[in-house]
Parts: structure tokens; C-alpha cells; sequence
């Protein structure tokens, strides 16, 4: 039996009259909608609610689902704690999720309860339904850092969970919008905050749920969302059948969005598996971006490749032409290729001669480039992201082998492999990773922070042994200022601790 419905709810804690003291007049539009969801949900009469909360635990790499027989919780820290609640979980299909997760290779399950209360994230719909229906059990889910195609996962392993046990359910996707939309509002104003709100409900109210990935990152971090992971996780729970939603209400005369919305699932619809129609054209973008990929960037790939597929380390030659037949042999070949000795674009003022066309301009980049690779020396960090999030990190801020090829090698496994912030890479994820390649300019001294440009220059602070880095242009650093937190945080340094600055400038090879 699918999902007979889902819920797109916020959890305002003011909503609850205890809570609010009148102040939860301000959104009675709200009040009237998730009355109108509770009708709904007692219609329904489900044995279990599946409820996704982001504030229930939440790890970077793990959904949490919530184990044991029973929880309680109340609005005791909202200073109302005669709403309280004592709830069931449906163990049976808590364990079968985690157990189908496991099978899917995908990181959920019972483990690493921080708190075995009931958040607010899941007490305030649980509010509005207690009061119109009784007699269900709840399952309680976390959000994770993991990227949104993994919370689509979680959605569609919790359908299919529902399904095999043939669980009457509904599922409820908890979670505020957008909490900078006002300047009075606690968390002040910015112009990403309601432009979020305003392209949610759109999408929400469409069920245009392939659109919820498209959502950048760093928009959503500036609009400070709350919400969007469980959004996507209910998707998930209705993936590839027709649906009919409807938009109840939105409102944000707090300064956070709060919103509404209903989804009654249909037929089966084989237009509306999303997640399969967005790693298809991610593939596609990624296998285009591969084929024109620079010899820096190709050099780290194919470290990768050696290194997680064939267990193996990667040689360098000691001559360009060759290192140009290994990353590029549909272009150069290292043994019959003619020119590969002869061609010197630097010197050469007849290579149009030996060459002519664009083939001849491509691979004498490719040699240039091979060239400097091979006598150079620099400080290199090599970035992985895997579905537009980081997945790993690892640099040198001075050089410390004998060629900007070496120091690729090296730390393309060690990003790969040894940032502390992530599990190790898999061979099964090489075609998802977008990896970029930033050679480091020497570092000066700087004055102060106003010398440094958060796009053109990388930072580099230092107080004593500590040392932190920050490169430039980074997604969602947008201020010198939050450029040098960010590197004093990496260095352990504090806020009020002196600090000697230095600024550099990258090449950045994607």
C-alpha cells in the first residue's frame, strides 16, 4: 500500500495557544490550514505518521530515525509544559527502514540517539493532529548533511518500507521556510529570504518535486531555510506516481515563512521518477565537463581512478609529450605522434606549419600545460564535490615535492582520502565528483583586511604554530570578514587572538 498522503507542514512553537499567549493571532491562516490538514489526516485514519523533522538528531553523514517503544516530550522550554505527549513508535516499520536502507547502501538507521525526547519540529503537527484523531503510532526521521539525493532516497526507502508492510501511513514534511524575510523578524532581512518562500510555494504547490534540487546551496544557506531536506525526503516518499497537491496557505508576518501544502497520490507515472531524470542529466553534464577537463584536473582524475579502482599509485613521466599521451590518448600519442618532440610553442614560430587547425592549437596547449606540470613548483589543493557538495579538501600552502604534478598526485588521494570532515571516497562515486585543481601563488604580507578581496585573493592567517588557509571565490563567502573567521576556525584560532596576515592569488583549473 503506498503513502495515502503527505503533509508539507511548518512548526511554529508560538501556534500552540500555551505558547503563543495571542501572539499566534498574527498567523491564524496558518492555524486554519493545519486545522484543515488535521480533518484531513483523521479521514484517513493511518496507523502510522512517518514525521521529518530538522530538529530531530542530525548528523553530517547519517539520518537518525528514532528507536525504542515510546516517547515523550512537551513546550516545556517555550513555557508550556502542560502540552505534552506521549507517543508510540511503529517499531516494526522503524526497523524495516533501517533494514532497506541498509540493503540500498544508504546511511540510516536507529543509531546515535543524542535525545530521546520529541522535538517541536514533530510536536507541533502532532499537536494540531491529536486534537482531530487518535489511535496511529509515529515514526520520527532526522535530516543529515548528506546531499539532497540521498534525502530523496530516504524518501523513496520509506515508501517502499510503507508498501512491502502494507502500512496505512501518511507522511509529514515539517519544516519552516525561509527565516530572513523581514527586518524586524529575528533573524533580520536578506533578499534571498523571500525570493526562497516565493519559489518553494511554487514549486510545493505544482508537486514540481524534480525542481527541489535545483535549489543551490549557498541560496538556501543565505535564505536560511529550515525545511527544504524534509521537503525533498517527502518527495521522495511519492516518487514516480501522479499526485494532486494543493497550496493551503503561506504566510511571513514574523520574519519566517511558514507554509503549507497537501499531496493525495494517483496512478503510477513513470514521467515523475525525479531523481532518476536529475542523475541522468547530472551524468550527462559531468561526462561533457569530463571531456573538457584540463590536464591539471585530469592528472587528479586518473590519480583517483589509479588509486580507488586498481589499488595503485600514479607514475609521472619525466617528458610532457608523454604525460600528454596518458591524460589525453584520444588526442596525443605519445609514441606515433610526430610533433610530440619537435612542437615548442614558445619557440617554435613555424608550429602552424607542422600543424595547422584547431588540433594543432589543442594539443600544443596540452604540451605547454604538461611542460609547466612537470618543471614547476607550487602549492596545489585539489577539491572534490559530489552533487554540488563538498567531498573533499586537502592542499599544501607551499610546495613540498618536486613538481606541481607530484604535489596533484598527492594530494588528490589525500582529499580523496584523508579529510578528516569525510568518509573516504568510493569507487563507485568517480562519476559523480566534479573535482577542481587550485595552484597557489606565493603568499605576501598584508597590512589588513583591507587588502584582501574575497574573490581575488585567498587568506592565510597565522598566530604562532597555527596556521589557517582559505581559498578565494568560495560558494557562500561573501565578505572578507567571514573569509577570515573561516580560516582562523580552521586554525583553531580565536576570534580576539592577533593574528599575521597573508594574502595569495590561485589559478583554479576545472
Amino acid at each position: 500500500m503506498p503513502i495515502q498522503a503527505a503533509f508539507m507542514v511548518p512548526h511554529p512553537p508560538m501556534i500552540v495557544p500555551a505558547v503563543g499567549r495571542g501572539s499566534e493571532s498574527q498567523i491564524a491562516a496558518t492555524t486554519r490550514a493545519y486545522e484543515q490538514v488535521a480533518d484531513e489526516i483523521a479521514s484517513l485514519k493511518p496507523e502510522t505518521i512517518v514525521i521529518a523533522s530538522p530538529h530531530s538528531v542530525l548528523y553530517a553523514d547519517y539520518f537518525h530515525i528514532s528507536p525504542g517503544k515510546k516517547a515523550t516530550g512537551s513546550f516545556a522550554k517555550f513555557g508550556a509544559s502542560r502540552v505534552s505527549f506521549k507517543e508510540t513508535y511503529d517499531e516494526e516499520l522503524t526497523s524495516y527502514i533501517g533494514d532497506l536502507a541498509d540493503e540500498r547502501g544508504l546511511a540510516a538507521g536507529p543509531l546515535g540517539e543524542r535525545d530521546r525526547s520529541l522535538d517541536h519540529g514533530a510536536m507541533v503537527p502532532l499537536y494540531f493532529i491529536r486534537q482531530k484523531y487518535d489511535g496511529f503510532r509515529i515514526v520520527r526521521v532526522g535530516l543529515s548533511g548528506l546531499p539532497l539525493t540521498d534525502h530523496y532516497r530516504l524518501g523513496q526507502t520509506i515508501r517502499d518500507a510503507v508498501d512491502e508492510l502494507g502500512r496505512r501511513a501518511v507522511f509529514i514534511g515539517s519544516g519552516d521556510l525561509s527565516h530572513k524575510l523581514q527586518t524586524y523578524g529575528p533573524y533580520g532581512f536578506a533578499p534571498e529570504g523571500p525570493a526562497y518562500d516565493e519559489r518553494i510555494m511554487d514549486v510545493m504547490g505544482r508537486a514540481a518535486f524534480g525542481e527541489l534540487f535545483d535549489f543551490d546551496e549557498s541560496f538556501c544557506d543565505k535564505a536560511a531555510e529550515c525545511g527544504h531536506r524534509s521537503f525533498v525526503i517527502l518527495a521522495g516518499a511519492l516518487d514516480g506516481l501522479s499526485v494532486a497537491a494543493e497550496r493551503l496557505s503561506h504566510e511571513d508576518v514574523t520574519g519566517v515563512g511558514y507554509g503549507i501544502c497537501t499531496f493525495y497520490p494517483g496512478e503510477a507515472d513513470s514521467s515523475r521518477h525525479f531523481l532518476d531524470a536529475y542523475l541522468a542529466r547530472a551524468e550527462a553534464d559531468l561526462a561533457k565537463a569530463r571531456a573538457a577537463e584540463d590536464p591539471y584536473v585530469r592528472l587528479a582524475r586518473l590519480t583517483l581512478e589509479n588509486y580507488l579502482c586498481e589499488h595503485r599509485s600514479t607514475e609521472i613521466p619525466g617528458d610532457a609529450a608523454e604525460l600528454a599521451g596518458v591524460l589525453y590518448p584520444e588526442v596525443i600519442d605519445p609514441v606515433s605522434d610526430p610533433a610530440r618532440q619537435t612542437i615548442d610553442p614558445v619557440s617554435d614560430p613555424d608550429r602552424q606549419a607542422h600543424e595547422p587547425g584547431a588540433a594543432s592549437d589543442s594539443r600544443c596547449g596540452i604540451l605547454d600545460s604538461c611542460r609547466t606540470l612537470l618543471k614547476d613548483k607550487a602549492g596545489v589543493f585539489v577539491s572534490l564535490h559530489k552533487h554540488d557538495r563538498l567531498r573533499g579538501c586537502i592542499g599544501t600552502i607551499a610546495p613540498t615535492t618536486g613538481s606541481i604534478a607530484k604535489e596533484i598526485v598527492r594530494n588528490a588521494v589525500c582529499a580523496a582520502t584523508e579529510d578528516p570532515r569525510f568518509d573516504p571516497v568510493t569507487p563507485d562515486e568517480l562519476k559523480w565528483l566534479d573535482i577542481s585543481v587550485d595552484v597557489l601563488g606565493s603568499p605576501e604580507p598584508i597590512d589588513g583586511p583591507e587588502d584582501l578581496d574575497v574573490k581575488r585573493y585567498g587568506v592565510i592567517v597565522t598566530n604562532g604554530h597555527r596556521r589557517g588557509l582559505l581559498l578565494p571565490d568560495l560558494d557562500g563567502v561573501d565578505t572578507v570578514e567571514e573569509q577570515i573567521a573561516i580560516a582562523r576556525r580552521k586554525a583553531g584560532i580565536r576570534e580576539k587572538e592577533p593574528v599575521r596576515l597573508e594574502r595569495f592569488e590561485v589559478i583554479r583549473h576545472h
